[in-house]
């Protein structure tokens, strides 16, 4: 496995500070490890610390990508006679809700897709939850205001401070019915060819059903317990662009062993 993280050329190419941890443990364990430009990017080219071999997949371990963003940086990679181990269409299947929601609906809350001008006073007359959790296809709002609104008002409110903070509304908008979960209780979870990983070693009989039904190469699993007992998906997402969470970051990395 051929790992691309992000990083900077002052002379020298250094990885950025936030996967520099990661790159660094992923060298120490005998990785094949690639720094990408990021200031090379913004100006539209994509610039590698060494050469992209033909003989293993490569993968991309760093910010989250847009579409457009990833199909550039799958396009630069197979320039360069490598190949990468998921296509663009593979990405979005994890990294956009649309893309696993149909398969996983058994195991997660109910949902619906729409556009951030879509009449909400209408659609939740309709739907009459009792809460929604608003966040594009994606990601939810971040800031201490939170994703949970009561009414089309706050659902209006957020989609303004998803495009505030964060400048654009990818896809489209979700709204989420509201489920209780008990705190401190989310777990991550990677499938990396088919195969489940924890960060101890426990992985629920959930995970592998999630691991059997979707199909893409590498992805994380989000899982919580709710206030009676069972065990719920909170998302899908890429495992390019996936945070280790309470993952062991040595541990992280051994996942690649192998994995060509």
């Amino acid at each position: 496995m051929q790992i691309i993280y992000p990083g900077y050329y002052t002379g020298n190419y250094q990885p950025d500070d936030t996967f520099a941890e990661e790159y660094c443990c992923a060298q120490q364990q005998g990785g094949s490890c690639l720094l990408l430009d990021q200031e090379a990017v913004a100006d539209g080219k994509y610039r590698f610390s060494g050469n992209i071999s033909a003989d293993s997949p490569v993968i991309w371990r760093g910010w989250m990508l847009t579409s457009e963003e990833y199909r550039h940086l799958h396009h630069a990679v197979t320039s360069c006679g490598g190949n990468m181990l998921e296509s663009p269409k593979e990405y979005l299947q994890n990294h956009h809700i649309t893309g696993w929601y149909d398969i996983c609906r058994h195991y997660t809350a109910e949902t619906i897709f729409t556009t951030e001008d879509a009449d909400f006073d209408t659609l939740t007359a309709q739907l009459n939850w009792p809460g929604y959790f608003v966040k594009d296809y994606v990601k939810s709002l971040t800031t201490s205001r939170g994703s949970l609104a009561a009414n089309a008002d706050e659902i209006r409110e957020i989609i303004r401070l998803i495009l505030r903070y964060r400048g654009q509304i990818e896809g489209g908008i979700s709204l989420r019915h509201c489920e209780y979960y008990k705190t401190d209780s989310e777990r991550r979870y990677f499938v990396l060819n088919g195969q489940a990983f924890s960060a101890d070693d426990n992985i629920p009989p959930v995970v592998r059903e999630i691991a059997d039904i979707i199909t893409t190469p590498f992805f994380s699993v989000d899982i919580t317990e709710n206030t009676a007992g069972e065990l719920r998906l909170i998302e899908i997402g890429d495992g390019q662009v996936s945070d280790i969470k309470e993952w062991n970051t040595e541990k992280f990395v051994a996942l690649f062993s192998g994995a060509d």
